[in-house]
């Protein structure tokens, strides 16, 4: 189904719908954003919770929501209590220990979904030993029976390699063997689409493209690239911050799990409790720490909210930008909402996942109903309206001035449209369009 058809900016509903609640009402919210793309996970415990039980309950709440203009994608975790050689119904996925059983659910989820989903994708990131838990020639034997299984049921949809995280093309400290892992899955892979997912700088993204297409190159074949994560800024991203983090993280704050399931996150505290314990002491001297790890904590003080804010909006377009000039026409943020209207816990906030990653959503709850925006769910609904329609977008060189990045997009039917920032500056992003212009 791989075409040459418009750029699309989606946006992912989390990791767990479904699958610890009720599924609720999203893809409207998303729609009003603007987004064209839906990526939602699915589990193999979710979808055969016993031996030959088929379960579409979360599938159908997401079919029954979505008009024929939106696309959809679907990740699958091969996570089961039954079925994998890891047993957990959420965390990591595993070899099936009956491989026809794992196939005959997939086929039938295919056929269940009779066409309406465009990208069926085998894991995510599975160089990383908490979504995957084999090693790359099994992930290869798993992606192998996925390609059949999706397009024996439906030739017309594009299987999407597992998740590639940002460094493995791009950072020369990434460790060999996690490089060595997506090589081997270039090489020997049954796949339509490849997806990287672009957090971290994002200046190193047209580097970490080129680095991707080169490694196709060199076996002999080049396939579409999708971004099927991005966001930012990364608490990581700020070196000054690492010092004040040296406490949980050697407290266990960063140890990885054997597996997780979904009673983990009911009962809630994932961390040990020498971690927890350890947050806990970071709070309680939030207000000496660096303003770049104040902006990422629960109750910061609001200047500080309101200046992640504004980076994190930038960060949206920037990113897009970037990847977009590089050829990429797919692009998925990061992610829509929180998984559920209430953490597990009241001191949910004590969690290291939460203090790096939680305030990615472009959305909160107001009460049970996804429903407050963000500024950056408006910068995307804001980004996706001048992008509406948009063919290609390409990047004007000024070698007179490096640190300046001014792009051209395309939109038949529609002015071109220009846009320009400084790298480095939280100025306000440019934009114009015969002659006119206004700030981002």
């Amino acid at each position: 189904m791989t075409s040459t058809d418009g750029i699309r900016l989606g946006v992912v509903r989390g990791l767990q719908y479904g699958l610890v609640a009720k599924p609720g009402t999203f893809a409207p919210q998303a729609r009003d954003l603007g987004a064209g793309l839906l990526r939602m996970f699915f589990y193999w415990s979710q979808l055969e919770p016993e031996p030959g039980r088929y379960d579409w309950t979360a599938v159908d709440a997401v079919l029954d929501q979505v008009d024929d203009d939106t696309e959809l994608w679907f990740t699958l975790s091969a996570a089961s209590t039954w079925g994998s050689t890891r047993s957990t119904d959420f965390l990591p996925g595993s070899p099936p220990v009956d491989p026809a059983a794992y196939e005959a659910m997939l086929r039938a989820l295919v056929t269940h979904c009779a066409g309406r989903v465009r990208y069926w994708q085998c894991e995510n990131e599975p160089s990383i030993p908490l979504f995957w838990g084999g090693t790359a020639t099994e992930y290869l034997d798993l992606l192998t029976l996925f390609h059949r299984a999706v397009k024996g049921a439906d030739p017309r949809a594009d299987v999407v390699l597992g998740g590639c995280p940002p460094g493995v093309f791009s950072n020369p400290e990434t460790p060999d063997e996690e490089r060595d892992f997506f090589l081997q899955l270039i090489a020997d892979g049954a796949y339509d689409v490849f997806d990287i997912h672009l957090y971290g700088d994002p200046y190193r993204i047209p580097a970490t493209i080129d680095g991707i297409r080169t490694a196709m190159r060199s076996h002999g074949h080049e396939k579409p690239i999708m971004a099927g994560e991005y966001n930012g800024p990364l608490l990581l991203d700020y070196p000054e911050v690492l010092e004040h983090l040296s406490d949980v993280f050697s407290s266990g704050g960063m140890t990885p799990w054997h597996t997780l399931t979904t009673e983990d996150f009911r009962k809630g505290g994932l961390s040990p409790a020498t971690a927890r314990e350890a947050m806990k002491r970071l709070y309680a001297r939030m207000s000496e720490l660096p303003p770049n790890l104040q902006m990422f904590m629960t109750g910061c003080p609001p200047e500080l909210e309101d200046r992640r804010h504004r980076i994190n909006a930038r960060e949206l377009v920037v990113r897009n930008l970037l990847a977009l000039s590089c050829g990429l026409r797919r692009t998925v943020c990061w992610q829509l909402g929180p998984e559920t209207p209430e953490p597990p816990l009241p001191e949910d906030h004590l969690e290291l996942l939460q203090l790096m990653f939680s305030k990615f959503v472009l959305m909160a709850y107001d009460g049970e109903t996804l429903g407050i925006r963000h500024p950056s769910a408006d910068a995307f609904a804001d980004l996706a309206a001048r992008l509406d329609g948009a063919e290609s977008v390409r990047r004007v060189e000024l070698p007179d001035h490096p640190d300046t990045y001014l792009f051209e997009v395309i939109r038949p039917g529609r002015p071109p449209l220009h846009v320009s920032w400084v790298r480095g500056a939280e100025q306000d992003i440019e934009w114009s369009s015969q002659g006119s212009s206004s700030p981002q």
